[in-house]
């Protein structure tokens, strides 16, 4: 046979030769499973689209060395168990949990998958990790300052509304961190020389009471405490009820200057989100969830909405327009 023949009938070969999945080097698809208590955005969620810019950055593409397996709760959060188990029986690479419920639901689920979560306002007083610094378990993520802000959104607070004395709490027992809030806001509002008025909502039914109760008892501002189960849920309705009772109020997140409050002061969400997938990478790569730290936000946003402050009759003092990074017109 000719050399010109043999290079033929090798290059022929080749063609029939069969086709194996597992030829070496061929890139895995990675599955991340996605736990959320709420429901899918009816349009584009500025959140997802920063994990999914984070992932790009990180030189990951979609659909090609990784897809998402969203499972929303509907608001039903007795639902998350079942679909965390089910993000298992599909065995994702990683789950992503919003939130402590997500989370613990997570945790019940595997102790071998990794879990990064977000949205925790106190991960070790809640049992998910050991410390910050060395989580010793399958979970790490990044945590949201909650105690640490509360403080300053009642400061915030009172340099908008400089003659304020009684201020209404807004606030869900059965949240985690709920005593714990408190008792930091109760020391913050001391110095500043305010009374606080807590009103306790277990449930939406609530709210119209407890917004008579704290009108009637002549409260001048109202601080809503951050709780995902529950209040942060009903956003739109909280902001409506307050701008009803003209009361000028800071909020855990600028959902609620979105449906149309005076303030918010929180972590910048979409960061939060793009973080999250700093730690998907490196999970991904071989890190182990228990040595990775877990992270607290670094990015804050001050919003103010002009528009319920004039319906108020509330001039924004220039400092605080200033310190603002939002301001809504």
């Amino acid at each position: 046979m000719t050399a010109l023949a043999l290079l033929v009938a090798l290059t022929l070969s080749l063609f029939t030769l069969p086709f194996s999945g597992n030829v070496q080097g061929a890139a895995k698809v990675y599955r991340i499973g996605m736990l959320r208590p709420g429901s899918p955005p009816a349009g584009s969620s500025p959140n997802l689209a920063a994990f999914h810019q984070g992932m790009h950055d990180l030189g990951y593409i979609e659909g090609q060395h990784f897809v998402v397996e969203s499972r929303w709760a509907e608001g039903s959060d007795e639902r998350l168990p079942d679909l965390a188990a089910e993000l298992v029986r599909l065995h994702v690479d990683v789950i992503m949990a919003a939130g402590a419920l997500a989370t613990h639901a997570a945790q019940q689920a595997t102790h071998t998958i990794p879990i990064v979560m977000l949205g925790v306002y106190d991960p070790v007083g809640a049992g998910l990790v050991a410390s910050l610094a060395r989580p010793g378990r399958n979970i790490t993520g990044v945590s949201t300052l909650g105690l640490e802000l509360a403080g300053k959104r009642l400061e915030l607070l009172k340099e908008t509304v400089p003659q304020l004395g009684r201020v209404a709490v807004l606030a869900n027992p059965a949240a985690p961190p709920h005593t714990v809030f408190l008792e930091n806001l109760t020391v913050v509002s001391q110095e500043l020389g305010l009374q606080l008025q807590v009103l306790e909502v277990r449930s939406p039914d609530e709210l119209d009471r407890a917004f008579t109760t704290l009108t009637q008892a002549g409260a001048q501002a109202l601080f809503v405490l951050p709780d995902p189960p529950l209040l942060d849920r009903l956003d739109r309705r909280i902001a409506d009820l307050t701008a009803q009772h003209r009361l000028p109020a800071i909020y855990p997140l600028k959902s609620y200057v979105d449906a149309g409050g005076l303030m918010s002061y929180a972590p910048s969400v979409p960061d939060i989100y793009r973080r999250v997938a700093y730690y998907v990478d490196k999970i991904l790569k071989g890190a182990k969830p228990a040595d990775l730290p877990v992270e607290q936000p670094t990015k804050f946003e001050f919003v103010i909405n002009l528009k319920a402050a004039q319906a108020l009759g509330l001039t924004i003092p220039p400092t605080l327009l200033f310190q603002a990074d939002e301001v809504m017109r």
